[in-house]
């Protein structure tokens, strides 16, 4: 979907950590639990949350939603998948080095994510889980439309959808709807992964709700976050 500019992940440890899929900064290794919000210490499960490459829709600024396979990666994308997964197989090692290296990868089903998560298992030489609970919000009837076609006909909804985080498009989802799937998919990796590190290929939204969440911001906040094409996240839950 189109990505206004806004907040990068938040470089603490305790919260989401984002970082372009191109990136070389080695990271230095650090021993630590996670402090829980009961006070206990224990080991989390590390979610690294990988955005699919461009589409020729991410260059068009078309709302691709999940109600349609959607379009496969452009050649800038393939690019941005390549990279993403270079440096997933670089966590536990040179970059983030105190953190597990990746034991599994999850997908969402969009032909795009399929894509990218495929290059991540290549690096990765991990099998792919596909996951609905992961897939971008389902647009309804702006599916395929800019903003600014669709502004042309229902701007005030398009800013409540936006701005509130509770308005579902027509026929479509709302971010809050994505959030209730997004958080149900990341507690079920988490219940399994303590001390793991799980890979998931994701979109936009989904990744916008698992950082909105963590750090209890409300859906109405969560447009404000910027989420490129092959970035990634990573998460402690």
């Amino acid at each position: 979907m189109p990505d206004p500019a806004g907040l990068t992940g938040v470089p603490d440890p305790m919260v989401p950590v984002s970082l372009g899929a191109d990136s070389r900064r080695p990271r230095t290794p650090v021993a630590y639990g996670r402090l829980t919000r009961h006070g206990d210490v224990g080991e989390p499960a590390t979610i690294v949350l990988v955005r699919h490459g461009q589409t020729p829709m991410t260059v068009a600024g078309q709302y691709s939603g999940s109600s349609v396979p959607g379009p496969s990666l452009n050649p800038a994308g393939l690019i941005e998948a390549a990279r993403a997964a270079d440096l997933a197989a670089r966590i536990g090692r040179d970059a983030w080095a105190d953190l597990p290296r990746a034991s599994s990868l999850v997908a969402s089903p969009m032909v795009r994510t399929q894509e990218t998560a495929r290059a991540v298992s290549r690096r990765l030489g991990l099998p792919i889980t596909t996951d609905d609970a992961f897939a971008e919000a389902n647009f309804g009837d702006w599916e395929g439309r800019t903003a600014s076609e669709i502004a042309s006909t229902a701007p005030a909804e398009l800013v409540r959808w936006h701005v509130s985080g509770t308005q579902r498009a027509p026929g479509g989802e709302s971010a809050a709807d994505v959030g209730v799937r997004a958080g149900e998919g990341i507690a079920r990796l988490a219940e399994t992964g303590a001390g793991r590190t799980v890979v998931v290929v994701a979109h936009t939204l989904v990744i916008r709700a698992a950082i909105g969440q963590a750090l209890d911001a409300p859906a109405s906040r969560w447009n404000q976050i910027r989420i490129t094409p092959g970035s990634t996240t990573i998460l402690w839950r």
